[in-house]
């Protein structure tokens, strides 16, 4: 048995959740559409150019969880998952977790989205650990803050450990799937780093290294990178 570890956003789903999700709360009108819109584009293409100021985009993507009920933002997540997420769901990742599933391997997810938007997406595909950064919930509502560290980039690679501290599980032989260069401090930990419809900077680096390079966007999972 080994540790199967995946990245969510554009590695098990076709798209950015954290993007999504403030998009989804400008077109319902939760949040100012003209200041949400812009500022939420550019922490993203940040995201993707690998200079996000994480704390900053923290702040600014956990505030409307404070600013409204949280049975109300309940609702509208449940709604987000139906009709935004769902349709992004893919046979191919599901068929991939099926195969680790089958090995005996403990699944995992590691995504830097907050945990109130991934944990109901990460269920979708039945697993059941996920690391993700926390929004700090207290008196009954979210505050805007977040407990720990955020779960991003080198961060990643902390929050395993603490996780794996608490444990049965160890890294041997362990794989890691995930779109995004930000994510290589933790691909440079595992014995299987596996590069899914990587960006230009992760493709460049899988193929000077050697790393498979997969897609789960092309009808159905490769299986060629998968040793039993």
């Amino acid at each position: 048995m080994s540790l199967a570890i995946f990245d969510l956003d554009n590695t098990l789903i076709a798209n950015d959740s954290d993007y999504l999700w403030g998009q989804f709360l400008v077109d319902q009108g939760v949040v100012d559409k003209n200041y949400y819109e812009s500022a939420n584009a550019k922490f993203y293409d940040d995201y993707k150019q690998g200079t996000l100021d994480i704390v900053e985009f923290l702040r600014f993507s956990l505030q409307p969880l404070a600013d409204n009920d949280p049975q109300q933002l309940y609702r509208l997540r449940t709604q987000f998952v139906q009709d935004i997420i769902t349709p992004l769901l893919l046979k191919p990742a599901q068929e991939l977790i099926a195969k680790h599933r089958n090995r005996g391997d403990t699944l995992l997810v590691i995504t830097a989205t907050n945990r109130f938007v991934t944990e109901p997406i990460v269920k979708l595909y039945g697993i059941e650990n996920l690391l993700a950064t926390t929004p700090e919930f207290a008196a009954g509502k979210y505050t805007g803050g977040f407990n720990g560290i955020p779960c991003f980039q080198e961060g990643k690679v902390k929050l395993l450990e603490e996780w794996l501290k608490n444990s049965s599980e160890t890294m041997h032989d362990s794989w890691f799937y995930s779109d995004s260069h930000n994510d290589l401090p933790l691909l440079k930990l595992v014995d299987h780093p596996v590069a899914v419809d990587p960006d230009e900077k992760l493709s460049a680096f899988a193929k000077a290294s050697d790393w498979p390079i997969i897609s789960l966007r092309q009808g159905k999972c490769p299986a060629e990178h998968f040793h039993k």
